[in-house]
């Protein structure tokens, strides 16, 4: 029975074990994420708070959709929170029972929050109790930290949702060089918010699309570790703890039996 437990919790951990890394490394600032980074701050002007709906797609050059992801997001001067629901998640390289087993491991949704100040990224398990806490990359913290300048260059008018917005490109820089580049599309009636933003990540294009965009400020709670929460600093670890969980939950099924 143990033997059978163990193929059991190996067959759904494995394909969900690549599936957490792939959406973690999602969330995290820096190189590989869609469009995601410290450096997204910079183009909110003069808007320092908010919470929205977001829906992310990641795309290729010949406009094939390669993910799709929808979240919760919300800022509070240059922090930021990210909330997800993996099941929720289309993306073509992955297993298609990938989200299925993740649920079934209790991580399927995740909260991700960006602490420049702190220099740390917490990612949190709620269904497991689980709290993951990892490094900013240097870069990033660059990023917030630096005096940045930023440059627009106008792209003409659209409508986004029924708002009318501005097109602009837009190019932020500091005394090393080039942060970020995006096109963004400002809503005159939403205090020139950019309730669209497209960056190029190498060879993709990442679409962040807002809704719902609520200026309130956000309660500052929402943006530090839960407290309760069994601490993980390593991605493996944590997996490692997960597949435990599961074999031990196969072996009492199969006691049961």
């Amino acid at each position: 029975m143990k033997k059978l437990a163990l193929k059991t919790a190996l067959r759904l951990a494995l394909p969900a074990a690549l599936f957490a890394t792939l959406t973690v490394s999602a969330q995290m600032p820096g190189s590989g994420s869609p469009g995601i980074s410290t450096a997204l701050t910079k183009l909110f002007g003069d808007v320092t708070a908010f919470s929205a709906k977001a829906d992310v797609r990641v795309i290729d050059n010949s406009q094939n959709e390669l993910m799709s992801l929808p979240m919760d997001f919300a800022l509070l001067d240059n922090k930021m929170r990210v909330e997800i629901d993996a099941t929720r998640m289309k993306n073509k390289d992955l297993p298609a029972d990938a989200a299925e087993n993740l649920k079934k491991m209790g991580m399927a949704k995740m909260i991700s929050i960006i602490r420049p100040d702190k220099k740390l990224v917490y990612i949190i398990y709620p269904d497991q109790k689980s709290l993951l806490s990892m490094p900013l990359p240097k870069e990033e913290i660059e990023a917030a930290e630096s005096k940045s300048k930023t440059a627009r260059t106008p792209l003409g008018k659209e409508i986004i949702d029924g708002h009318p917005c501005a097109k602009t490109k837009v190019v932020v820089s500091d005394e090393k060089g080039q942060l970020l580049e995006a096109t963004t599309w400002n809503a005159s009636d939403l205090k020139d918010f950019p309730i669209q933003i497209q960056t190029k990540e190498k060879e993709n294009i990442s679409i962040i699309h807002y809704k719902d965009v609520q200026f309130a400020r956000p309660d500052a709670k929402q943006f530090e570790p839960p407290v309760g929460y069994t601490p993980y600093t390593d991605v493996q670890e944590l997996m490692q703890v997960m597949m435990k969980k599961m074999l031990n939950g196969g072996e009492k099924k199969s006691e049961a039996k």
